[in-house]
């Protein structure tokens, strides 16, 4: 009797672990891995004024936090949206800190892997218009214009968006796509009329007497994500629990010891301390992705469509890890 008691446990043990595909043969359930991982990789983007990234690398948060899981952590020097994604595709990286809405998007038009986990910030007042000439003082006289600045960021999203608040589109203007240093230089040099600059590059723009034309206020939300890829999640949903507590942590460190954090900031990028302060005045570090926020990843969606940037429409719910 001792003998056939043991036997039915047996088989029920195997049952419970075990399910049968539709050939009939038995298949072990998948379940996530606990194995460590030997390396995780995240993206360090300083810019414009991400005081979270800066705060975690200083303090070294997620070296302690991938530590206790049995592995080493190593920053990538990533920082353009299109590398970013790419890099994520190809497991090269496991988490993108501070990317931008419009590469997620992008990257998921085209059919990559990738997942929306937190918010990272919300800065609109930080991305700005900036020209010579005073006169250029609304939507309408951008008309005919030479503007700079980078393609398919918040700041052509910013772009686009005023021009149509005068019914205009970008087809009535000359938009010339390059980086925001040489956005800069163009506008000093005057080969263009209209500058397109973010963080301490509109900082300083404006304290050197460059006229605002305007910034993203009630144009762009300027969301900033994490994100990561369904695959890793699926195989490792213990590193991903971790990134998200450790950004936590930092944002709250950010909120109770602001001091602090911009001082650490402020040792990171050279500016000046009331550069820092003004500029941090600007941002949400907020981990939340409010209905707010899911709104913003459809307009941004919509601003990418009507410009052709992406063929076809994804579904914004579908991008956020559940």
């Amino acid at each position: 009797m001792k003998k056939l008691l043991t036997l039915i446990a047996s088989v029920c043990l195997l049952t419970a672990c075990t399910t049968s595909n539709q050939t009939g043969s038995v298949t072990q359930t998948a379940q996530p891995t606990m194995m460590p991982i030997d390396n995780v990789a995240i993206t360090y983007v300083q810019s414009p004024l991400n005081v979270p990234s800066i705060v975690e690398k200083k303090k070294e948060m997620f070296e302690k936090t991938f530590e206790k899981l049995g592995s080493k952590m190593m920053y990538s020097d990533l920082t353009t949206g299109p590398e970013q994604t790419q890099a994520l595709a190809s497991g090269d990286i496991q988490f993108l800190n501070a990317v931008g809405a419009t590469s997620v998007i992008l990257a998921a038009a085209n059919g990559a892997d990738i997942k929306i986990m937190s918010g990272y910030s919300r800065s609109p007042k930080g991305f700005m218009l900036f020209s010579k000439d005073a006169s250029i003082d609304s939507a309408e006289k951008l008309k005919g214009k030479t503007v700079a600045g980078p393609k398919g960021t918040i700041l052509h999203e910013l772009l686009v968006a005023y021009l149509a608040s005068a019914n205009l589109t970008q087809d009535d203007i000359h938009f010339v796509s390059m980086g925001l240093p040489d956005a800069q230089a163009a506008l000093e040099n005057g080969s263009a009329d209209v500058a397109l600059l973010a963080g301490p590059l509109a900082y300083n723009a404006q304290k050197s007497g460059f006229h605002k034309v305007t910034d993203g206020e009630g144009y762009t939300s300027a969301f900033i994500v994490t994100a990561t890829s369904q695959k890793f999640y699926d195989e490792h949903p213990e590193y991903v629990k971790a990134f998200l507590e450790t950004q936590k942590e930092a944002v709250k460190m950010i909120t109770e010891n602001t001091d602090e954090a911009l001082k650490l900031t402020q040792e990171a990028t050279g500016l000046d301390e009331m550069a820092v302060k003004e500029m941090y005045a600007l941002y949400d570090f907020s981990p939340e992705i409010t209905e707010q926020d899911m709104k913003a990843l459809e307009d941004t969606q919509n601003f990418m469509f009507d410009n052709k940037m992406i063929d076809q429409k994804v579904d914004i719910s579908s991008l956020i890890l559940k």
